[in-house]
């Protein structure tokens, strides 16, 4: 059968619209974000799921099984940062490592892409790279020697999975709080500063 040129055209056109990579491509879902309740206030975070998704899932699970609830932000560096998520106060008002429900570490996923400017939040960890568990920290300001500068032990940094997207003043008004030595721990505010839950919020496609 003999089809006219415009016939033919027509014909290729059709079936390369069906087959570009678009007709077949969807949004990734939107990143997920949570919601912090402190006794000073609240504030809100997104995750990056879409650049260290192994650190954000850890996170969540924490989140899912209410590991958070009741810990507080035991270390206060002065308009630098805050960190928690590891200490409960227990008796007699001293700070005690929270280990129920404490899970494995995970793999330092810290990259030259995600910089540790002022409001993105943290894992924490020990000397070993690959030691973070629970433990986060949120950056007042920005602290540039954390990011990642080479893959060895002393120069992979710390691994941004979030930041601040609401209630920074908040997170502020922690960073002022008077401190001091509590047992072994130092830096520990003087108050504490209860995590009071972290709970996923709804966020629409």
């Amino acid at each position: 059968v003999f089809l006219r040129p415009f016939t033919v055209w027509l014909s290729v056109a059709i079936v390369t619209t069906f087959l570009t990579p678009s007709a077949f491509a969807q949004d990734p879902p939107p990143n997920p974000r949570v919601l912090v309740e402190t006794s000073e206030g609240d504030f809100e975070m997104e995750l990056f799921r879409d650049r260290v998704p192994a650190t954000v899932v850890n996170f969540l699970i924490y989140v899912r099984d209410g590991y958070y609830n009741g810990t507080v932000f035991h270390r206060v560096l002065r308009n630098m940062l805050i960190q928690g998520g590891g200490f409960v106060v227990g008796d007699d008002d001293l700070l005690a490592p929270k280990n129920e429900g404490l899970r494995g570490p995970i793999i330092n996923q810290a990259n030259r892409l995600l910089q540790h400017t002022a409001g993105t939040v943290a894992m924490a960890r020990g000397s070993d790279p690959d030691s973070a568990r629970q433990q986060f920290f949120i950056n007042i300001d920005s602290n540039l020697d954390f990011n990642f500068k080479t893959p060895l032990p002393d120069g992979i940094g710390y691994a941004v999975f979030g930041r601040v997207t609401e209630g920074m003043n908040v997170v502020r008004d922690i960073g002022r709080k008077r401190t001091g030595n509590h047992g072994p721990l130092t830096d520990v505010p003087r108050e504490p500063v209860i995590i009071e839950s972290i709970t996923r919020i709804e966020v629409p496609n």
